[in-house]
């Protein structure tokens, strides 16, 4: 089996230099926050731009912000083998998530590009504009624009300043009306591809610096309120309260040991209320979210189903009013087979044994799917940690990644016409 790198490689050391430089553009400097149209997001599209026009690429800004690069094949105007991710942030954020995928397919391209190396088919580079949906409560932005899924209505979203998404990107020099214009139609992609970091320590408990993700796990989340009755936490006797926080914890435990029971299913309660919220009144509201998250819909489905029904149990048993509401659900999104089986030869090509994992984060493949079959390369980051400034990649595993992009590159087989969907 060969062994990674030292992070003396080529590809490794510019990723990493490119990811340094693409880090220090923030709206703060001590914290990394990029958000979708702002001086920040405009000052790292521009040189974004710079770095695919030296890698040989024709690159422009599209409607919605998105980075664009397209490096021919050997003939003009063939259809293209798509990579991509995104180059917006959460705040505070890492550098990682996100640039490392898009820097690692320009530096790719760029390595053809010197070598003089034409495809039989075109590549191109789509730095999507906003895919973790900070600035206005709505993921995927970039993608869905150019998979022809964007809903014009977000447009009439406002950011937390009153700014609406329409204003914003006049003051992007964008326009709003021209956001169509991004869309592209199912024959001029043969495929999708993302190189991303995993967000999660798999790979680095199985000692791998790559996977082959097999989906893009779907997501449902629920808002859940449980209404009891405040009374006087010295003079109402136990037996006879109508806690409503109480009622809230069993409610969560009940989701931690449903899910912990199922096998590649993951559930998260990641925010709590209780009112009126004083020291000494019994809790007469609470409200809560769940996040359940499964690589199957069928799975995920189920399980938000079952999980509703223990907490309508809970609440009935403590005298309580369940209201329960879903807030947000993406179905599942299958890595395609011909896909995954490219990738995986990819990393057996580099010497690394095959892993298969999927994805629990969202990305910008469940809005590509729509008009091109999908896969992700998985790199390893340290402690599975991300969306926070730790998060890092070693050299060695960016270089890695690297060499096995492009070797998936450069032994890409389209998928014959008649296969395709």
């Amino acid at each position: 089996m060969a062994q990674a790198t030292d992070g003396d490689g080529g590809l490794g050391r510019e990723i990493v230099r490119r990811i340094d430089a693409l880090g220090a553009i923030s709206e703060t400097s001590g914290h990394l926050t990029r958000i979708f149209l702002t001086p920040e997001h405009r000052a790292a599209a521009d040189l974004l731009l710079a770095w695919m026009q030296d890698a040989g690429m024709a690159a422009q800004l599209d409607a919605i912000g998105n980075v664009c690069g397209r490096y021919e094949g050997e003939q003009a105007g063939l259809p293209c083998l798509m990579l991509g991710s995104h180059y917006d942030t959460v705040r505070d954020a890492g550098k990682w998530d996100g640039p490392l995928g898009l820097v690692t397919a320009i530096s790719c391209v760029g390595d053809l590009h010197r070598r003089g190396k034409r495809l039989p088919f075109a590549v191109e580079v789509a730095g999507f504009a906003d895919e973790e949906g900070v600035r206005f409560a709505s993921t995927l932005l970039g993608s869905r624009a150019v998979a022809g899924t964007f809903d014009d209505r977000v447009l009439e979203a406002r950011d937390s300043g009153g700014i609406s998404m329409r204003d914003a990107l006049l003051r992007f020099s964008l326009d709003p009306g021209r956001v169509s214009t991004a869309a592209r139609r199912q024959g001029e992609l043969h495929a999708y591809l993302e190189l991303h970091i995993e967000q999660g320590p798999v790979l680095e408990n199985q000692g791998l610096p790559v996977g082959v993700v097999t989906a893009i796990s779907g997501a449902t989340r629920l808002s859940v309120a449980l209404s009891g009755m405040a009374g006087h936490a010295g003079t109402v006797p136990m037996a006879l309260r109508r806690d409503a926080l109480a009622g809230a914890s069993e409610c969560i435990l009940a989701v931690e040991a449903y899910c912990r029971a199922e096998p590649g299913l993951v559930g998260t309660v990641g925010s709590i209320s209780a009112m009126p919220g004083a020291t000494n009144v019994i809790p007469g509201k609470a409200v809560f979210t769940i996040d359940v998250r499964a690589a199957s819909d069928q799975q995920r489905t189920r399980a938000v189903a079952e999980i509703t029904d223990r907490i309508r149990m809970i609440a009935g048993r403590r005298n309580l009013v369940a209201a329960i509401h879903v807030t947000h659900e993406n179905s599942t999104a299958p890595c395609a087979p011909w896909l995954r089986q490219q990738v995986a030869e990819a990393i057996a090509g580099e010497g690394y044994r095959v892993f298969e994992l999927p994805s629990g984060a969202g990305h910008d493949g469940m809005a590509m799917i729509d008009i091109a079959d999908v896969a992700m390369l998985f790199v390893r980051c340290r402690g599975g940690i991300s969306h926070h400034p730790d998060e890092h990649v070693d050299p060695a595993d960016a270089d890695a990644g690297a060499r096995v992009l492009l070797r998936l590159i450069e032994n890409f087989r389209p998928r014959p016409e008649a296969a395709r969907r």
